[in-house]
């Protein structure tokens, strides 16, 4: 037994040792990789010029990709996406995102009317009625809006705000006929396979009662028509007068975009920024609402990015080089400051705090009551605080005596918390340069302009 074992083990040492000794020949596989041919982006020459803002802009920005990390992904998508993310209109999380605001459609989702902005809108669909003696032919709709309530049935036509469905349009309807039961048709134009065509895309049966002017329709709605008329809103009726106030923009001009390629001077999201477009107001707060305004390099990155995007562009003309040397904006970056120059309430401080403040102390309901956008806010400021009504919000001349200024730095003396305050975050503060603006307008005596 002894003897067997020593003789397999010696077999295996042989094995063993025949192993190590050889060697093993794969051979060689005939392919050949197809790979996609990858090109270098044409990077446009850099700027060579000595303009600080110009450089500053050059080196944080250098291509569109590294905005889009920077800046808008930080101040328009913070805290997952507190402003424009995907509930909120437009998303500008991703670079896609981004890429796809070039030519889209401004104001397409908002919250309160009043904030849409007439170049935004866009041509309306068309209302019809055609049958009881009544035909209108097809006529632009204004805005639309169901009042909840019981259908009115009193004598004559209903008041202007009974109950009902609400159709408000750009030209009177033809004829005399007040009331008519019949078919109201809810019409839009497609393109299809090159073709120009109107189709029908809802309609509502019911009594239709034509208010005096003839541009105001109201269609009675009865409890088992509640959920056929939200079904008709909810298939997104486009308005023609959005705002309400008797202008319909695609009438006076075409539509602007979000971000139109080779105008930042005609970009919605861009004039929301600076708060004025061609010098008309833009309706609601400037952006962003939760973060410091742009800086100049910032507004300089953005401006020739848009100057420079092409039409069509795509998420890889992100990654080429922004174009600082050719940007026209690159003479005057200083022009592109959001917030102004000059230490008086005028040219400075209101843009500082409208900016800075404006989110929460602006609009119909203020916090704490105290607006900081729009007239008379300059006299206001310098009336009593109502958290501590001993001091003035300011006084000029005397900063530690201003609850404003001290509000803004987090002095001991201020009730709640300071200002700029971001509820999401619990933190809020001035950069130190705006500080000192602050500082020195209120120490030279407030001046509210020059």
């Amino acid at each position: 037994m002894i003897a067997k074992r020593k003789l397999f083990s010696a077999a295996l040492l042989v094995v063993g040792g025949c192993t190590v000794g050889t060697s093993f020949d794969p051979g060689e596989i005939q392919f050949e990789p197809e790979r996609p041919e990858t090109e270098a982006p044409d990077d446009p020459a850099p700027y060579s010029g000595d303009d600080e803002f110009v450089l500053e802009a050059q080196s944080n920005f250098r291509t569109g990709i590294e905005l889009h990390q920077k800046v808008i992904w930080r101040t328009c998508t913070p805290n997952g996406g507190v402003c424009h993310n995907s509930k909120e209109f437009p998303d500008l999380r991703t670079p896609a995102n981004f890429v796809n605001a070039f030519g889209a459609s401004c104001n397409v989702q908002y919250g309160e009317y009043q904030s849409v902005y007439d170049r935004c809108e866009r041509p309306g669909d068309r209302f019809r009625i055609s049958g009881g003696g009544v035909n209108t032919g097809q006529i632009e709709i204004g805005w639309i809006e169901s009042i909840p309530g019981e259908y009115y049935t009193g004598e004559g036509l209903p008041p202007e705000d009974a109950p009902g469905l609400h159709i408000h349009l750009a030209d009177p309807i033809p004829g005399e006929q007040t009331e008519v039961y019949t078919s109201g048709e809810f019409q839009r134009t497609f393109i299809n396979d090159g073709k120009v065509e109107d189709f029908t895309f809802a309609e509502y049966s019911t009594l239709w009662s034509i208010l005096p002017g003839r541009t105001h329709v109201i269609g009675e709605v009865r409890d088992f028509q509640l959920d056929q008329v939200q079904s008709l809103l909810s298939v997104g009726v486009v308005e023609g007068d959005a705002n309400r106030n008797d202008v319909f923009g695609a009438r006076q001009d075409d539509p602007v975009h979000l971000l139109e390629p080779g105008s930042p001077e005609t970009s919605y999201l861009i004039a929301r920024l600076r708060g004025t477009m061609a010098g008309e107001d833009i309706p609601g707060s400037r952006m962003p609402l939760a973060n410091s305004p742009l800086t100049i390099p910032e507004m300089l990155a953005l401006f020739c990015l848009v100057e420079g995007f092409p039409d069509q562009g795509t998420e890889a003309d992100l990654n080429r080089g922004i174009d600082y040397a050719n940007c026209s904006y690159s003479d005057d970056p200083a022009g592109l400051n959001l917030l102004g120059e000059g230490v008086t309430w005028a040219a400075r401080i209101s843009k500082i705090l409208e900016f800075n403040c404006g989110g929460c102390h602006g609009g119909d309901s203020p916090q704490a009551g105290l607006n900081l956008v729009g007239d008379n806010v300059y006299l206001r400021l310098l009336e009593p605080s109502t958290q501590v009504p001993e001091l003035a919000l300011i006084t000029p001349g005397a900063p530690e005596q201003s609850y404003l200024y001290l509000k803004l730095i987090g002095d001991d003396a201020i009730e709640g918390n300071p200002m700029p305050y971001n509820p999401l975050t619990g933190e809020g503060t001035l950069g130190e340069a705006e500080i000192a603006d602050i500082l020195t307008w209120i120490t030279n005596g407030a001046v509210e302009n020059e």
